[in-house]
C-alpha cells in the first residue's frame, strides 16, 4: 500500500514538474518587455482608431473664410493627416507582429517579412516625417500660428485633437525607439528611396493644388516671395534626411552596441537586417556560379 501510493505521487511529481517547465517556455518572455511593448501598441492603435474617427465627424462645411473653405475641400492633402495614416498602419502591423511573438511564430516566414517591412517603414517613413510635422508645425506655431493652424479653426478642432496629431506621434516615436533596438539601417536604399519619394511625392501634391487653385494649403507658403519658397523647399527635404540620418545615433544611445570586427563596421556604414527578413542581394543565381571554371569563380567579384 505504502509503495502504491509512493508511485502515485511520484507520477504526480512528474507531472506537475512537466506543467510548470512548459508553462515557463510559455509564458517566459525575457521578462515583461513584451508585455509592455503590446499594451503600447494595442493603446497605440486605438488611440489612432479614436481620432480618426472623430476627425471623420467633424463639421467641416463649405465657407466662404478661406482657411475654412481649405479644411473642406482639400482635407486629404495635409501632411498631417498622411503621417497619422502611416503611424496607424504601423502601429498596427507592430501589435500583429506581437502577437505572433506571444505565438512563437514571429520567426517564422510572415513574422521575418513582417519585421522587415516594419523597420523600413519606420526608419524611412515614420522617423522622417513625424518629426518634420511635429517640429515645422510647432516652430511655426510658435513664431505666428496664423502660418501653419489659424485661430479660426479653433471653431472646429479642440485642443486636444492639436495635440494628439501634432505632439502625440513624436511620443510614439520616442516610445519605439527606446523599445526597439534598431542602430543601423535594414535597408539603406530603400529607406533613402522611401524618404525622399514621399517628401516629392507630398510637395507635387501642394504645389499642384496652389497652381490649380491658386490657393495655399500652408498660410507659411502665401507670405513669401517665390524664391523664398524654393529655399524653404530645400530646407524641407534637407530635414526629413537630416531626421532619418540622425535616428541611429539617437538609437544607439538606448541600445549600444560595440562592433566586434571590421564586418561590424561595415555593417555599421551600408547597414544590416536587423534580424528581420533577407531577400537575396546577390543578382545572379547561384546555379549559374555552379557551371562556371573554378578559376572564374575565384576571380569573380561576385
Amino acid at each position: 500500500m505504502e509503495e502504491f501510493i509512493w508511485k502515485d505521487s511520484n507520477i504526480f511529481y512528474n507531472v506537475l514538474c512537466f506543467l510548470i517547465t512548459e508553462n515557463e517556455k510559455l509564458f517566459d518572455r525575457s521578462d515583461s518587455k513584451l508585455y509592455w511593448t503590446t499594451v503600447y501598441h494595442m493603446f497605440g492603435v486605438l488611440h489612432n482608431v479614436y481620432i480618426s474617427i472623430f476627425a471623420a465627424t467633424l463639421d467641416i462645411k463649405p465657407s466662404e473664410n478661406t482657411d475654412l473653405d481649405n479644411l473642406y475641400r482639400y482635407k486629404p492633402g495635409y501632411l498631417t493627416g498622411w503621417n497619422f495614416m502611416f503611424q496607424t498602419a504601423f502601429l498596427t502591423m507592430s501589435l500583429v507582429y506581437d502577437l505572433l511573438e506571444w505565438l512563437d511564430r514571429h520567426e517564422a516566414g510572415l513574422g521575418k517579412k513582417l519585421k522587415y517591412y516594419m523597420d523600413v517603414m519606420f526608419s524611412g517613413l515614420i522617423v522622417p516625417l513625424t518629426l518634420f510635422v511635429t517640429s515645422m508645425f510647432w516652430t511655426l506655431y510658435w513664431i505666428d500660428r496664423e502660418l501653419v493652424f489659424p485661430v479660426i479653426y479653433d471653431q472646429l478642432v479642440p485642443w486636444w485633437f492639436n495635440h494628439c496629431v501634432h505632439t502625440n506621434i513624436s511620443i510614439v516615436v520616442l516610445i519605439e525607439t527606446i523599445l526597439v533596438a534598431r542602430r543601423h539601417p535594414t535597408n539603406y536604399k530603400l529607406e533613402l528611396w522611401i524618404t525622399g519619394g514621399a517628401g516629392v511625392l507630398y510637395a507635387v501634391v501642394y504645389y499642384s493644388i496652389y497652381f490649380f487653385s491658386h490657393r495655399w494649403l500652408y498660410g507659411v507658403f502665401g507670405v513669401m516671395t517665390w524664391w523664398q519658397v524654393c529655399l524653404y523647399q530645400i530646407l524641407i527635404w534637407a530635414s526629413t534626411f537630416f531626421f532619418y540620418f540622425i535616428q541611429y545615433p539617437i538609437n544607439r544611445l538606448f541600445h549600444k552596441e560595440e562592433p566586434s570586427n571590421q564586418k561590424d563596421v561595415q555593417e555599421t556604414k551600408t547597414g544590416i537586417p536587423n534580424g528581420a527578413f533577407l531577400e537575396e542581394s546577390r543578382g545572379i543565381p547561384d546555379s549559374w556560379m555552379a557551371h562556371r571554371p573554378m578559376r572564374q569563380i575565384e576571380n569573380s567579384s561576385f
